[in-house]
């Protein structure tokens, strides 16, 4: 079975609800690899939700369904505050990204309670800024930026990164609406060690799988390189 679009590959996958300090609850899903323990954790944070963003927003669900069983990670992906999918509508409203930096907080409390080893941030758009705002102040490898648009990013939210030694991979599509990758590397000069890798021909939505192989490869060879090649062909079992 060749792997693209919306093939589903084995993992245990587990409906969860993130508690937020201020009281909301937020719903979301765990996926981890069907038959071992992970060797790794994505914590996931989409798109703008006031743009169609959620947590079946097509790059997140397809590392949720993918990335448990090529590359032994966990996949953690939820709706922040107001956000409605499929799955359920989380509790509250959209805060511009400050108070989903309690949604975030939600969802690190999970990790440590399940016990996940080695999570990363991954951020899509307006993910990325509520993983460079709030990351900070967790236990997490690194991030890894899908599109990153900089627009609520502040200057000195950037630079704050620039003396914490984890590491930050930007992937910035060459024909991106808001940030291209000349630009991306301007801005994130004020961070040395950040990582910006300009995708020749990728757009901000990453439509296409060319462009989905390419996006869960880089975040593969960030998080576990072991696991690369990814393969383009499952001949295990199908999912239940």
């Amino acid at each position: 079975m060749e792997i693209r679009g919306p093939v589903l590959l084995p993992a245990r996958r587990e409906d969860v609800e993130l508690h937020t300090s201020d009281g909301l609850t937020l719903v979301g899903e765990l996926a981890l690899p069907s038959d071992r323990e992970p060797v790794a954790t994505l914590v996931t944070l989409h798109p703008l939700p006031t743009a169609g963003g959620f947590m079946d927003s097509h790059i997140i669900r397809k590392a949720a369904a993918r990335l448990p069983a090529l590359a032994d990670l966990a996949v953690l992906r939820f709706n922040t505050r107001g956000t409605a999918s499929p799955r359920g509508t989380s509790d509250g409203v959209f805060d511009g990204g400050e108070a989903e930096g309690l949604d975030l907080a939600a969802a690190m409390a999970l990790v440590a309670e399940r016990g996940l080893p080695h999570p990363w941030l991954v951020g899509w758009s307006f993910g990325t800024e509520v993983a460079l705002e709030h990351g900070r102040q967790h236990a997490v490898e690194g991030l890894i930026l899908l599109s990153p648009p900089l627009h609520r990013t502040s200057e000195a939210e950037l630079a704050a990164w620039a003396t914490d030694p984890r590491r930050i991979v930007a992937l910035v599509p060459e024909l991106d609406d808001y940030l291209r990758p000349d630009e991306a590397r301007r801005r994130f000069a004020v961070v040395p060690h950040a990582e910006v890798i300009g995708v020749d021909g990728g757009r901000h939505l990453w439509v296409g799988e060319n462009q989905t192989r390419r996006v869960l490869t880089e975040i593969v060879s960030a998080v576990n390189p072991a696991a690369l090649p990814l393969p383009t062909v499952w001949d295990g079992p199908a999912a239940d």
